[in-house]
């Protein structure tokens, strides 16, 4: 009875996985990291394991000049960023999306296909942030920076857009991803013109107005995800539920770095 048991909760979870694979969006289904959720958990661990290990590594090593390779990757970075700003505006655009209800086109006309191929790009440049931003961050020795906040932000992100490729490729995905996309142009020229070096430091007095830029974003993104749960709108709830309490946790999140950032810094100063 008890192997007959075990051989029962083992096929379930072999039909679980099996409809994780099949259930999914068809024509992104040979498109690289979609097809399966194990090469995007096995780059999750590396990226945990590499947070634990690099600093104990470097403890003992100086900081790594990365200077031109900062400078590059960020102004990279930028133009990757408003490419996926200009696919996803021009798409919808085209496609005559609705800001308030957008189903996904599951066809293969080629306005939806390349509405789901920029959601792949942007998916994929949640991969590289990942893996690339953790190991400028250890061999520069600035491990305050692997932060929670950092850690929880791109962690579960690189998750989510999976799902978002994989099964929701397009319709109201696209709203995100241009919005966030917008927000990466402005915070990716910020760090290309930080990395140029100390004598930029006068032009970058707008930091905080970025951070508030990346939480209007997701007050966006809450009430536009709100909206649409009570909405008679053919997208699955389920997703927007997950998006729902995803933003909820960066708006918490956000806004506690926002004040132990620059209020209380503020507050301080005066006294």
């Amino acid at each position: 009875m008890t192997g007959s048991n075990v051989v029962t909760k083992w096929q379930k979870l072999q039909l679980f996985y099996q409809g994780i694979l099949e259930n999914g969006d068809k024509r992104t289904d040979n498109w690289l990291l979609v097809y399966s959720p194990v090469p995007i958990t096995c780059i999750f661990l590396c990226y945990l394991i590499t947070i634990w290990a690099g600093p104990k590594l470097m403890a003992n090593r100086r900081p790594v000049n990365l200077k031109p390779v900062l400078v590059v990757y960020n102004f990279a970075m930028v133009c990757l960023s408003a490419y996926m700003f200009y696919e996803f505006t021009a798409s919808s655009w085209l496609a005559g999306y609705s800001l308030l209800c957008q189903p996904v086109d599951y066809s293969n006309n080629p306005l939806a296909l390349r509405m789901a191929r920029v959601c792949w790009w942007f998916y994929f440049s949640k991969v590289i942030c990942v893996c690339v931003l953790q190991i400028f961050f250890i061999l520069r020795k600035k491990n305050s920076q692997l932060t929670f906040l950092h850690v929880y932000h791109h962690a579960t992100m690189i998750f989510n857009w999976w799902t978002g490729v994989k099964y929701v490729a397009g319709g109201q995905s696209f709203l995100i991803g241009l919005i966030n996309s917008l927000v990466h142009i402005v915070m990716y020229l910020y760090y290309g013109l930080a990395a140029l070096g100390p004598h930029m430091n006068k032009y970058l007095w707008w930091k905080q107005y970025l951070t508030s830029l990346q939480l209007l974003q997701f007050f966006v993104v809450t009430m536009h995800t709100a909206y649409n749960l009570h909405a008679d709108c053919d997208f699955p709830d389920s997703m927007n539920a997950v998006v729902l309490a995803y933003s909820l946790s960066l708006i918490v999140l956000f806004s506690n770095f926002y004040y132990q950032s620059y209020l209380t810094k503020k507050t301080k100063s005066k006294e």
